[in-house]
C-alpha cells in the first residue's frame, strides 16, 4: 500500500481531536443569565425528544430494509465475485449479508453525524447568545467554532468510516473488488440523511410558517415573541432540520460520492495495477480536512468588519489550501499524468467557490434578486411571490452552465493522462482525443476537490441555526436591544450561509450525479462482462424509464411541501387556540404552552415523512426489476437532471423570499413617501407570506432533493446485480 495513506487516519484523527477542543472551548464560554438559560433548556428538551422519537423510527426503518436488501441479493444477485465465470448460491449469500451490515454500518454513522449536528448546535446557541451580550466578535468565533465541531466530525466520521469499511470488506488483498462490497454504506447514510431530513424538515417548516403567520401577520408581535406558543417548537426545528438534517445529508454525500470515486479507479487499477488509484479519494479528502482546519482557525471576528467578510477569509484560505493539498496528492499519487489530474481537482475545487457565489448573487438582499422581490411586495403577496418564483427558475441556467462546465472540462482534462493499456475508447472533444476511462476518472477527482471544503461549508451552514437560536433567546429573555442589534447582524448572515450550503449541496450533487451514474454503468459492465456505456432513450421501456425518474422528483417535492402545510395547520389551530382561550398570553401575564406545540411538529414531522420517504426507495427498486437495467440507467440520469435543476428552484427561491423580508425588517427599505417601511404594513405583511411560502421549498423539498438524487445512484448501484 502506498506511504501517503498514513495521512487518512492522521488527518481523521486530528480533525477529531480538533473537534473536540472547539466544542470544549466553546462550552466553556458564559452560559449568560437564568433567564437565557431557562429558554436554551426549553429548547434542548425540545430537540431531544424530536430526535428520540425519530431515530427510533428510523432505525426500524433501517434494520427492516437491511432484512430485505440482503435477502434480494441472496436470491437474485448475478455477480460472480470470485472471478470463475459460475454464479454460486455462496457467492449471492456472501453478497447479501456483506451488503447488508455495510448498510447498517453505514446507516448508524449517518444517524450519529446527524446527532452529533444537533447536540452541538443546541449547546452552543446560548453561548452565542451570551457573547452578543458583550461583543459581535465573541458571538461570530462561537457561532463559527460551534459549527465546525459538527463540521469536522461529520466529515471525520466519513472519511473514516469509508476507509474502516473498505480494509474490513478486504480491500487490502482485493482493491478492486472491495469498493463494490461496500456500496450499501453509501446506500445505508443516504436511507437516514433522507428520513432525517425529510422529518427534519418537516418539524422546523410546520413549526416557522404557524409561528410566522399567526404571530407577526395576525397578532402582530415580533419574530421570537415569547408571547407565541409556536416559538420555541421553531426554534427547535432550526437544529433538527438545518443541523441534523444538513449534518446526514453531508455525511452521506461525502461517502457516497467517495466510494464512486473508488470504483472508477478501480478501470484503471486494472490496467496499472497500482492501487493509488482506488485510494486517491480517500487520500484527497484527508488533506482536504487538514486545509479546512487551518481556515476555520483563522476566522477571529471584528466588531468592526461585516461577519460575512470573516467567514469568507476564511473560506478562501482554505480553498487556497486544498489546491495546495490537491497538487500534492495527484503528483505523488497519479504518475506521469498527474499534472491533467491536479488541473480536474482545481475545477471541481473553483466549481465549490462558484456555487458560493452565484448562492450568494441570487439570496443576498445586496444584489438585483432580492431587491426585484423587495420592490414587488410593494403591491401585494401576489406579485411578491410571482417575483420569487421566477428568481428560481432564472436560477437554475447558471447551475446548469456551472455544472456542466466543470464536467466537460474535467473529463477533458483527465482524458490527457497518457495511460497505456486502458481501454474503453476515445471521444473527440473541442479537437481533441479524450480517454473516456482516464475522462470519467478526472470527474472524479473534480468531484473530490469540490468535497475538499465540505467540512468549512458545513460549519457556516450550522452557522445558521447557532445565530437563529441566539437571536430567539435574546429576544426571549429580555435583553437589551443592543444584544438583538448584534444578533440581528448575524442571523442575517447565518441565513445567507445556509443558502450558500444549499448552493454547494446542489453542485456537489451535480457533479456527483455524474460520477455515480458512471460507476453505476461500470458495477453493471463488471457484473455481465459486456461492454455497458450507453443509455439508449430511443428504446421504449428505457425512455418510460427516464420518465418515471423525473416524475419521482416532481411526486416527492409535492409529497414534502403538502406535508408541511398539513402539519403547519395543526400548529395554526393550536396558536390561534391559545390566543383566544388564555387572553392573558397577549397581556404578558400567562405563560403559552409551549410544549403543546412541540408535541404538534414532532408527531407531524414522524408522521409525514413516511410517504415521500418511502415512495423515494421503492420506485427505483419497482423499475429495476419490472424494465431492468438500462430503464434504471434512464432512471437515474434523467431524474437525477430534474431534481438538481428542481432543487435549485426550490433552494434559491426560497433563501431569495427570506432575505427580501429580512431586508425590510432591517428598515433598510423606504416607501413612496420617503419613510422606513415597518414591520406590520401591508408591504411586511406581503413579505412575511413569500417568506412563509418559501419555507417548505427551501428547507423541506429542496434540501431533501439533494439527497433523493444520490439515495437514487446508491440504490442503483447496490441493487444493480438483480437489475441486470
Amino acid at each position: 500500500m502506498t506511504q501517503i495513506m498514513w495521512t487518512v487516519p492522521a488527518a481523521g484523527i486530528a480533525a477529531v481531536l480538533l473537534a473536540i477542543y472547539l466544542a470544549r472551548d466553546v462550552l466553556s464560554r458564559d452560559r449568560g443569565s437564568e433567564q437565557m438559560r431557562e429558554v436554551a433548556g426549553m429548547i434542548l428538551e425540545g430537540a431531544v425528544a424530536f430526535m428520540k422519537r425519530q431515530y427510533r423510527t428510523i432505525g426500524m426503518l433501517a434494520v427492516v430494509a437491511a432484512l430485505l436488501l440482503g435477502v434480494l441479493l441472496a436470491l437474485l444477485a448475478q455477480t460472480d465475485l470470485n472471478g470463475d465465470k459460475i454464479i454460486e448460491q455462496a457467492e449471492r449469500l456472501e453478497l447479501g449479508w456483506r451488503t447488508a451490515v455495510a448498510f447498517l454500518v453505514g446507516a448508524l454513522a449517518s444517524a450519529v453525524a446527524g446527532i452529533i449536528g444537533m447536540y452541538i448546535s443546541v449547546k452552543s446557541n446560548l453561548r452565542c447568545a451570551a457573547a452578543a451580550t458583550r461583543s459581535l466578535r465573541g458571538a461570530v468565533q462561537v457561532a463559527l467554532r460551534g459549527g465546525a465541531v459538527s463540521g469536522f466530525l461529520i466529515v471525520a466520521l466519513s472519511l473514516l468510516g469509508v476507509t474502516g469499511i473498505f480494509y474490513a470488506f478486504g480491500g487490502a488483498q482485493k482493491p478492486s473488488l472491495a469498493p463494490f462490497l461496500i456500496v450499501g454504506f453509501g446506500f445505508g447514510a443516504s436511507f437516514v440523511a433522507l428520513f432525517s431530513q425529510l422529518g427534519g424538515g418537516i418539524y422546523t417548516k410546520a413549526a416557522d410558517m404557524g409561528a410566522d403567520l399567526v404571530g407577526k401577520v395576525e397578532a402582530g408581535i415580533p419574530e421570537d415573541d415569547p408571547r407565541n406558543a409556536a416559538v420555541i417548537a421553531d426554534l427547535v426545528g432550526d437544529n433538527v432540520g438545518d443541523c441534523a438534517g444538513r449534518g446526514a445529508d453531508l455525511f452521506e454525500s461525502t461517502a457516497a460520492e467517495n466510494i464512486g470515486a473508488m470504483i472508477l479507479g478501480v478501470a484503471i487499477y486494472a490496467v496499472t495495477n497500482k492501487v493509488e488509484w482506488v485510494l486517491f479519494p480517500l487520500v484527497v479528502r484527508a488533506f482536504g480536512l487538514i486545509a479546512t482546519g487551518v481556515g476555520v482557525l483563522s476566522v477571529r471576528g471584528s466588531d468592526k468588519e461585516d461577519p460575512m467578510m470573516s467567514l469568507n477569509k476564511g473560506y478562501f484560505l482554505a480553498v487556497i489550501l486544498a489546491v495546495a493539498g490537491m497538487a500534492l496528492a495527484t503528483n505523488v499519487m497519479l504518475g506521469e499524468g498527474w499534472v491533467w489530474y491536479f488541473l480536474a481537482g482545481v475545477v471541481g475545487i473553483a466549481t465549490s467557490v462558484a456555487f458560493v457565489l452565484i448562492t450568494q448573487y441570487y439570496t443576498e438582499y445586496r444584489y438585483r434578486p432580492v431587491k426585484e422581490i423587495v420592490r414587488a411586495s410593494r403591491t401585494g403577496p401576489a406579485t411578491n411571490a410571482v417575483s420569487g418564483v421566477a428568481v428560481g427558475f432564472e436560477s437554475t441556467l447558471s447551475t446548469a452552465i456551472v455544472i456542466g462546465l466543470a464536467l466537460l472540462l474535467s473529463f477533458v482534462l483527465g482524458g490527457q493522462a497518457d495511460l497505456p493499456g486502458l481501454e474503453g475508447g476515445k471521444v473527440s472533444l473541442f479537437g481533441l482525443d479524450v480517454s473516456t476511462k482516464a475522462g470519467l476518472f478526472g470527474t472524479a477527482v473534480a468531484t473530490m476537490g469540490m468535497l475538499m471544503t465540505a467540512a468549512y461549508i458545513l460549519a457556516m451552514d450550522t452557522f445558521g441555526p447557532i445565530t437563529d437560536n441566539a437571536n430567539g433567546i435574546i429576544e426571549m429573555s429580555g435583553n437589551p436591544a443592543s444584544a438583538r442589534h448584534v444578533t440581528d447582524r448575524l442571523d442575517a448572515v447565518g441565513n445567507t450561509t445556509k443558502a450558500l450550503t444549499k448552493g454547494y449541496a446542489v453542485g456537489s450533487a451535480g457533479l456527483a450525479a455524474f460520477l455515480l451514474f458512471a460507476a453505476y454503468l461500470e458495477d453493471v459492465e463488471k457484473i455481465t462482462g459486456v461492454a455497458f456505456d450507453a443509455v439508449n432513450l430511443a428504446k421504449v421501456e428505457v425512455f418510460v424509464g427516464g420518465l418515471l425518474g423525473v416524475a419521482l422528483v416532481f411526486l416527492f417535492s409535492s409529497l414534502a411541501i403538502r406535508a408541511v402545510g398539513r402539519a403547519a395547520s395543526g400548529v395554526i389551530e393550536e396558536v390561534r387556540r391559545q390566543f383566544r382561550e388564555r387572553p392573558g398570553i397577549m397581556q404578558g401575564t400567562e405563560r403559552p404552552d409551549f410544549a403543546r406545540c412541540v408535541d404538534i411538529t414532532t408527531r407531524a414531522g414522524l408522521r409525514e415523512m413516511l410517504a415521500p420517504g418511502l415512495v423515494a426507495v421503492l420506485m427505483p427498486v419497482i423499475v429495476g426489476v419490472a424494465l431492468k437495467a438500462e430503464a434504471v440507467g434512464a432512471f437515474l440520469m434523467v431524474g437525477t437532471i430534474g431534481g438538481i435543476l428542481l432543487a435549485t428552484v426550490l433552494n434559491n427561491a426560497g433563501g431569495a423570499w427570506d432575505n427580501a423580508k429580512k431586508f425590510i425588517e432591517s428598515g433598510a427599505m423606504k416607501g413612496d413617501d420617503g419613510q422606513v417601511v415597518r414591520k406590520g404594513t401591508p408591504i411586511h405583511a406581503a413579505a412575511v407570506v413569500g417568506d412563509t411560502i418559501g419555507d417548505p421549498f427551501k428547507d423541506t423539498a429542496g434540501p431533501s432533493l439533494h439527497v433523493l438524487v444520490k439515495l437514487l445512484s446508491t440504490i442503483t448501484l447496490v441493487l444493480a446485480p438483480i437489475f441486470v
